[in-house]
């Protein structure tokens, strides 16, 4: 087959930090498949089509771009961020594993980015620095009860956290619930990173004890980052600089 996918992360939203990798794949492309902003990110030229589609379609805009490579179309499937993290990446390969067989012969591409997760945890300094998870808050693709168990659990363990899709205006509550599970089975005063619209013009950094958090404070432009038992937070001039040594305890 002369088609192909390319599933490409745009990063967190500042054009330089769009890899060289993507920024080259999408200028050979035919045809960039994604969610209405993440499309709008793409500049449109001659020879290339833009389908930009609503954000509960993951798995049908996966099949319309494997459709289209099998055609012979160079495709672009795009996300914000990396397109491994809770974006397109699993949508096509569900969509590749359900699909035609012919499908498989495609050749598949996954093009790095840099996440909001990791755009924010460098804003902020070095919050991530020792062992972390990543937990997306929305309860669309998995039940609530599971959120809240890999929470105490992570807590327990003492990791820091990065959470993705923390409140929307759909279900404004679950972040509050969040926070006090986040109270009650930490019970200190580690930081909080609210990090929204990371590196565009938007930008807002956020750092208060988890005492003090409040599900406010949040959208679904911000990533929240938790520290561990173990993060500090350092003033230098008067920004926070927060940061988890890359050593633990015996």
């Amino acid at each position: 087959m002369t088609g192909w996918v390319a599933i490409a992360g745009l990063g967190p939203g500042a054009e330089a930090l769009v890899t060289p990798e993507v920024t080259a794949t999408l200028a050979d492309a035919t045809d960039v498949v994604g969610y209405i902003p993440y499309v709008a990110r793409v500049a449109d030229r001659p020879g290339l089509t833009l389908h930009a589609s609503d954000n509960r379609v993951e798995v049908d805009r996966a099949r319309h771009a494997l459709q289209m490579a099998a055609e012979g179309r160079r495709v672009v499937v795009v996300s914000s961020g990396d397109p491994g993290v809770f974006a397109m990446a699993a949508a096509v390969f569900e969509a590749l594993e359900a699909g035609a067989p012919d499908w498989r012969d495609l050749d598949i591409r996954v093009l790095p980015g840099i996440t909001a997760m990791l755009a924010a945890a460098a804003r902020a300094g070095a919050p991530l620095g020792h062992d972390f998870c990543a937990i997306n808050l929305s309860d669309n693709l998995k039940p609530w009860a599971l959120i809240e168990k890999r929470l105490r659990l992570a807590a327990e363990a003492d990791f820091a956290m990065a959470f993705y899709n923390p409140r929307s205006k759909a279900r404004p509550e679950g972040f509050a619930r969040v926070l006090k599970l986040l109270r009650a089975a930490c019970g200190d005063d580690r930081p909080v990173i609210f990090a929204r619209a990371v590196s565009t013009p938007e930008e807002k950094l956020t750092v208060v004890p988890l005492t003090e958090a409040r599900p406010e404070m949040a959208d679904m432009r911000t990533v929240v980052l938790v520290g561990s038992s173990l993060t500090r937070v350092l003033r230098a001039g008067d920004r926070p600089l927060v940061y988890t040594p890359r050593s633990a305890p015996e």
